[in-house]
């Protein structure tokens, strides 16, 4: 599901309140009701949305009462930096991901599926530890991203008031693009990036090539 349309469905708190609730244990509509204290016919037009969007999904029991329960794991991450704001969400990697591939993480977290409830919690508790060092570890490299933007601004003399001239330095820096890709990238207007790029020219930043806008080899 796109990001910014799954912000705008968790914006509403009694849809958040019912994600919390399913997340511990099926429900159906009467118990939400009363847990959430809205009418039933608010509770089954948020279960719509929900459910329209493949949060959750029902079944239905042998009294034909109908169950909600979550459908599958989400991750929404949310940036707001000065740098920009940006959201994306992602689904869990398939099983047979291989994580020793990513060269910036070494670990060394295994379990025997058919195992016992004590290597089980074990293992629960190796994850969990993981989980936070790696939060940990996301909100060093965003602190680190914003460190080098500043210097960025400041290496080519725009200040910390035109952070603008990092994202245009960053956009072209792996190859040649046209004003147009670049408004695009950045979400700036045309006529905006064509003056800035005009002034990392002048001081020879950057250059304008028969490929497009790059970065000058002393850049």
């Amino acid at each position: 599901m796109d990001s910014a349309a799954l912000l705008d469905l968790l914006g509403n708190e009694n849809r958040r309140r019912i994600l919390r609730l399913l997340a511990r244990k099926p429900c159906y509509v009467t118990e939400i009701s009363e847990y959430l204290g809205v009418s039933p016919k608010a509770v089954i037009e948020h279960l719509r949305k929900l459910e329209e969007a493949g949060l959750i999904e029902s079944r239905v029991d042998d009294q034909r009462r109908k169950y909600f329960h979550i459908a599958r794991n989400v991750r929404l991450e949310v940036t707001v930096s000065p740098y920009g704001f940006a959201s994306k969400s992602a689904y869990p990697a398939n099983s047979s991901f291989d994580i020793t591939t990513c060269r910036h993480l070494s670990l060394d977290i295994s379990w025997d599926e058919t195992g016992d409830l004590d290597e089980l919690l074990a293992v629960l508790e190796d994850l969990e530890r993981l989980e936070n060092e790696l939060s940990l570890a996301q909100r060093w490299v965003q602190g680190r991203l914003n460190d080098v933007f500043d210097n960025i601004s400041e290496t080519i003399g725009a200040g910390p008031e035109s952070r603008i001239y990092a994202d245009l330095l960053a956009c072209v820096r792996s190859e040649p693009k046209s004003v147009g890709e670049i408004s695009e990238e950045i979400d700036a207007p045309r006529e905006v990036v064509t003056e800035l790029l005009e002034v990392m020219a002048d001081n020879g930043v950057v250059r304008r090539t028969e490929r497009g806008w790059e970065l000058t080899t002393n850049g």
